[in-house]
């Protein structure tokens, strides 16, 4: 599919708690599907007939400058609103949405930023909202418990948060996460049929982005594996270890070194180097 991206809206508010500015857009991905970007997090909002399907709130501010901008894609109300997963920074602020359809994964907690959800899935559920088909598909244990993918039909966009991103390095020290939990997530999402890779981060790709991002998450744990059961310190598999297929990827600067310490504590922790 040839698809386009069109920014429709920015601009850029205040923040006066942090005294700096936050970025925000709306962006085309495909027909009636848009990412809204607010800062370095991304939502999916889906325009219907019978109102606004979004994927995560992300937090207050950025609920409300998107319900202030629905407008400017022609968009209704959001109608529902679904939870890709219940970390915080990616799912506060739920309750500026009011009247919509709460739905998350059956394992999120009971409140979520103080929204109760009215609607759990469990492997897979479909939603029909508008002329629009919404595949929910669990992606088990790993980052998160309560990981949903989103599939949005007929554009054929997939929405998957903080299991994978295009190009893009996971997050930190990978969060103290089971990493082969992780790794069968990546697996789980690889197995799903769409044709666009719409991120909880960074910029849409394909599924060759998630396919390549469980390539590195398999160099990475062999790499430090291998370094590990040589006897080398972490320090050490940090120097050697410099996954240069991977140099310009986003972030590899800044968490290269800290997604080795995860893996290695990974490793450590669950006993597998010995």
């Amino acid at each position: 599919m040839r698809h386009v991206l069109l920014t429709v809206a920015i601009l850029a508010l205040a923040t006066p708690v942090h005294a700096q500015d936050a970025t925000r857009k709306l962006t085309n991905v495909a027909g009636d599907v848009y990412l809204f970007q607010n800062n370095f997090h991304n939502s999916l909002v889906v325009a219907t007939s019978a109102g606004t399907v979004r994927v995560d709130p992300i937090n207050a501010e950025a609920s409300q400058w998107l319900a202030d901008n629905l407008g400017t894609i022609d968009a209704p109300p959001v109608s529902h609103l679904i939870y890709s997963h219940s970390h915080l920074d990616h799912a506060s602020g739920g309750a500026v949405h009011e009247g919509a359809t709460v739905i998350t994964h059956e394992n999120a907690p009971d409140q979520i930023d103080g929204v109760a959800p009215e609607v759990r899935v469990g492997a897979n559920h479909t939603l029909e909202v508008g002329g629009k088909t919404f595949e929910l598909t669990a992606l088990g244990p790993g980052h998160g418990e309560d990981m949903l993918a989103v599939i949005v039909r007929p554009e054929n966009v997939a929405f998957i948060v903080d299991v994978a991103a295009p190009r893009r390095l996971p997050f930190r020290d990978l969060g103290g996460a089971n990493m082969d939990d992780w790794i069968g997530q990546i697996e789980t999402a690889q197995g799903l049929d769409f044709e666009i890779f719409a991120p909880g981060h960074g910029a849409v790709g394909t599924p060759a982005d998630l396919d390549d991002a469980g390539t590195y998450m398999g160099d990475l744990r062999a790499g430090v594996l291998e370094g590990l059961q040589a006897g080398k310190s972490v320090d050490a598999i940090k120097a050697d270890l410099t996954l240069d297929a991977y140099a310009d990827w986003q972030q590899y600067a800044d968490w290269r070194a800290l997604n080795i310490e995860g893996m290695a504590r990974y490793l450590q922790d669950t006993g597998q180097v010995n």
